[in-house]
């Protein structure tokens, strides 16, 4: 049997208008806001006493989607500083494919965005840079060169 699709991908965020802020203002679209609680999402977790508030955003074609949770209980744990550099194991970075990726890392600065180093160019074919984003996440963007 083979995966239909990859759904979404999860990120824990402290502060939720903040992440939706950032996210929207990268382009995608509020899907929809919930609060996960009870036996299901103790079930699927493997926690006791789930109480999160999530969101869905997704990329305007519709086949991305970032499921953003802030969890109220129990108290969420710390993965360790912020800062940490791509190199660390796990997942390390989301990557997005931008119109104008220098317009893109401006908008983002407003909303918290730090470049990890610069925009890069790859031979001919994409701008490319890395920064930090709502809980520390390293977000990439791609911009496709003509």
């Amino acid at each position: 049997m083979a995966i239909q699709r990859m759904d979404n991908v999860g990120i824990v965020v402290e502060d939720m208008d903040a992440a939706i802020a950032f996210f929207v203002e990268l382009g995608m679209e509020l899907e929809g806001r919930t609060q996960m609680a009870g036996l299901v999402a103790d079930q699927c977790t493997g926690l006791d006493g789930v109480r999160c508030d999530i969101a869905m955003v997704r990329t305007p074609d519709g086949h991305g989607r970032l499921e953003l949770a802030t969890y109220l209980s129990p108290a969420v744990i710390s993965a360790g500083p912020r800062n940490r550099p791509h190199n660390v194991l796990g997942t390390h970075r989301v990557m997005f494919a931008v119109d104008d990726i220098k317009d893109t890392v401006a908008r983002l600065r407003p909303h918290g965005a730090e470049l990890l180093g610069e925009i890069a160019r790859f031979e001919d074919s994409f701008l490319l840079c890395y920064l930090r984003g709502p809980a520390g996440i390293i977000v990439g963007l791609a911009e496709q060169l003509r």
